[in-house]
């Protein structure tokens, strides 16, 4: 479908268009100046705010969580088998592990972060943290310590004042604010004032925990990234390694729990045993002494060592008895404690039981990973305890299985031990009394021996623990500060800076009910816009005396489209109204009656507001009668019409007195008289009535017109006049009713952004005569 050029319904489309993007730009761009304004005081809040605000850096780090079942061979068993490899960790939980209160509780204590130092800069306090020079460490607080910061002042080498109160340093001193001890750094003052604040070690841990970030650094990595922003570079990076110590530290201990548990028992028996071996030997050397026995004979050795060889298994049967005994009363508690049964079972070989308890661990260790993590009441963490529960059921039930199997294994041995008995016996008595106290020494020693044995098995597993993670990169700051970001922050206070004063204008266009541009007459009436008067700053009341300036020339303007309103018939009568008073209908009255005398048209204005005339004192004149003594017959026409001052077949009647009744004085005057006469004499009659909006005198007149203007006032008259002149021109109560926009601001946003170009310039018109021809007039000088 191809498109007209010179359809005239599409250019006008394309030039609303158009004037509704220029309307809105020129709508924000006449206040320019007030958004300069209002940019630069934001821009000088901006470095306000930057100078008052604490820079915030971030430190990250990063560590490794091991998968420490990868990469073991067949050569490792023994690795396996004393628990240095036992991981398998999951690290969404270790995730919540590091973020977990109890960690950072032990950060918190360990750097001593519930005490921070400033010193008070010029916008901000500044934070010390190993630059500052005293150490404050409060033994015991009172209510006062967190209520306020303590002011540290008149610092030297002895003592310092705290909130008025002198201490001297390395010395307990009682305060308002708890027992407090002052110590020295080292560090050189530097500063008139130190402020100290004194917060809890819970308040510190769980603000700290809430600012740590650590999460992987892609899904299917088991690198963790942890990040943490602080106003200190220093302090953050050891608060982060501090907290991967930690962390270390306390893996290291959940997995070396069960390994010291089963220290400590064997030391506890190896102390019982110690001491009974002791005792043995010593009757074994007091025996011979007394006795005079050097060795025993063949037989009786022969017997000794059937009988040690038989109480040596005797002895492990019942170590491995108790073991048991103890593991199956630790797990019928209900709520023991992960960790606490024996990583190994001494002299216990049963495959089954060894896996059953190393699961046990697993789960045990499992679950308390993940109390820190979740709430107790967590389905999964009743997963976990349902796994332990069963786990357990079946380790008893294998532990009472072993249990029989020893008892057996225990009876026989006992019966083969009586046998002995009986043939030792037969040995003679002081041989028969050293035999036994041999055999009680063999027994202990054997006993002895198996449980060092144990004992260093389990210490190696214990030194040999290693640590799940490993760190990847030790604590990092930032160069720069992340926060307040300086071109951030000056970019977002300059936008601010535009937006106020947007907001401002907006809020008051929506407040404001007055006409503000063309759009607003266009969409509330139909009435033609004849002409647009644009706001003058000159004083004089006759603008056609100022030559071809702007306003002077849209006078001119609006007398050609005078000419077009009605080709075929002259419009003779001109009535001048408005809706108030003020908006310049008898200046443009005034001014357009000039226009036509200026052209050679003998032309008469007529001062029909009655009530408020202005005319006479617009032109400085002062005459006696006028149209109300011309109305009421105290005067003939002749008597009536003056001369305006300064211009050639321009007359003028003014509104003489004012009278009582001006509305019964036009309808019972000699009105029809008046402008019959006039139309004779005169080719163009203007007649300034009174605002239309406040009295009906305009309506009463309007059938002695040829033409009505309604006079606007741009940012004056209200908006809702609008749809009332649209009343009056659909109920086709005036002729030739068309609306005259007087008052526009030059600056303001009515339509394009007022203004006027004819080519040449304004403000000095030009003689015309042959001998001045060229020559500039001086405003005030009439020009034709």
């Amino acid at each position: 479908m191809s498109i007209d050029p010179f359809d005239t319904s599409v250019q006008d489309s394309n030039e609303n268009n158009k004037f509704h993007l220029k309307e809105f730009a020129y709508k924000y761009l006449v206040y320019w100046k007030w958004f300069i304004l209002s940019v630069g005081l934001c821009l000088v809040l901006a470095l306000v705010y930057l100078k008052i605000q604490t820079p915030i850096y971030s430190v990250h780090s990063s560590i490794l969580i091991k998968d420490q079942q990868k990469g073991l061979g067949e050569e490792d068993d023994m690795m396996k088998q004393l628990n240095i490899f036992s991981s398998n960790k999951v690290v969404d939980n270790e995730i919540e592990v590091l973020r977990s209160y109890t960690l950072m509780e032990e950060v918190t204590k360990s750097l001593h972060l519930d005490v921070s130092y400033y010193r008070q800069g010029f916008f901000r306090k500044v934070e010390l943290y190993k630059d500052r020079p005293i150490n404050l460490e409060v033994i015991y607080p009172t209510a006062l310590t967190y209520k306020e910061p303590l002011k540290v002042t008149h610092i030297n080498k002895q003592n310092a004042t705290v909130n008025g109160q002198r201490i001297p340093f390395n010395t307990l001193v009682n305060t308002p604010y708890g027992l407090l001890k002052l110590t020295l750094t080292g560090k050189e003052p530097g500063m008139k004032e130190l402020i100290v604040n004194v917060s809890t070690i819970s308040n510190i841990a769980e603000n700290l925990t809430d600012a740590i970030r650590v999460e992987p650094s892609s899904k299917m990595s088991t690198v963790l990234i942890m990040t943490l922003e602080n106003p200190v570079p220093e302090k953050g990076q050891d608060i982060l390694n501090q907290l991967i110590k930690a962390y270390n530290d306390a893996g290291l201990a959940d997995k070396n729990l069960s390994a010291s548990n089963t220290l400590i028992f064997i030391n506890e028996r190896l102390k019982l045993i110690s001491a009974e071996l002791g005792d043995v030997e010593k009757k074994v050397a007091d025996y011979k002494s007394t006795q005079g026995i050097t060795d025993i004979s063949d037989a009786s050795q022969l017997f000794l060592q059937n009988v040690q060889q038989n109480d040596t298994q005797l002895s492990q049967v019942k170590v491995q008895q108790s073991v048991l005994d103890a593991i199956q009363k630790q797990i019928s508690q209900p709520n023991a404690d992960q960790g606490s049964i024996p990583v190994t079972l001494m002299g216990v070989d049963d495959p089954n039981l060894l896996a059953l308890m190393g699961q046990l661990s697993t789960l045990q260790l499992q679950r308390q990973s993940t109390v820190k993590v979740v709430k107790p009441g967590n389905p999964i963490v009743q997963a976990l305890d349902e796994q332990i529960a069963t786990l357990k059921g079946n380790i008893n039930d294998n532990i009472n299985s072993v249990k029989n199997g020893l008892a057996i294994t225990r009876q026989q041995l006992e019966r083969q031990s009586g046998a002995m008995n009986g043939l030792i016996k037969s040995v003679p008595l002081k041989e028969r009394t050293l035999v036994d106290i041999t055999r009680q020494q063999a027994i202990k020693n054997d006993l002895y021996t198996f449980l060092l044995k144990n004992r260093e098995e389990t210490a190696l597993s214990f030194a040999s623990t290693v640590s799940d993670t490993r760190t990847v990169d030790s604590a990092i700051s930032s160069n720069d500060p992340i926060k307040p970001k300086k071109p951030l922050t000056l970019l977002l206070f300059a936008l601010l800076g535009f937006a106020i004063p947007m907001a401002v204008i907006y809020i008051n266009d929506l407040w404001n009910d007055k006409i503000k541009s063309r759009k607003d007459i266009e969409r509330e009436t139909k009435v033609p816009i004849l002409a647009e008067i644009s706001q003058t700053t000159n004083e004089a009341d006759m603008v056609l005396n100022l030559g071809r300036s702007a306003i002077a020339e849209q006078i001119r303007a609006l007398r050609t489209n005078i000419a077009f309103l009605s080709p075929a018939k002259k419009l003779q009568v001109i009535m001048l109204t408005s809706s108030i008073s003020g908006e310049g209908k008898s200046f443009i009255s005034l001014n357009l009656g000039a226009s036509f005398a200026i052209t050679g048209k003998k032309t008469i204005i007529l001062e029909f507001d009655l009530r408020k005339p202005k005319l006479q004192q617009k032109l400085n004149i002062e005459y006696k009668n006028g149209l109300s003594n011309y109305l009421v017959g105290h005067a003939e026409l002749e008597d009536v019409i003056n001369p305006v001052p300064g211009f050639k077949d321009y007359d003028i009647i003014t509104s003489g007195f004012i009278p009582p009744n001006p509305v019964e004085l036009l309808v019972d005057g000699r009105m029809d008289e008046l402008l019959t006469q006039l139309r004779l004499n005169y080719d163009y009659i203007i007649v300034d009535a009174p605002p239309i909006g406040l009295v009906t005198d305009a309506q009463v007149i309007e059938k002695y017109v040829d033409a009505t203007f309604y006079v606007l006032r741009h940012e004056y008259t209200p908006k809702g006049r609008l749809r009332y002149i649209n009343g009056l021109y659909n109920e086709k109560r005036f002729k030739n009713l068309n609306l005259i926009m007087n008052g526009i601001q030059q600056k303001s946003s009515y339509g394009y952004g007022y203004g006027y170009g004819y080519g040449y310039g304004y403000g000095y018109g030009y003689y015309e005569n042959e001998t001045e021809k060229g020559k500039k007039k001086p405003p005030g000088v009439l020009v034709k």
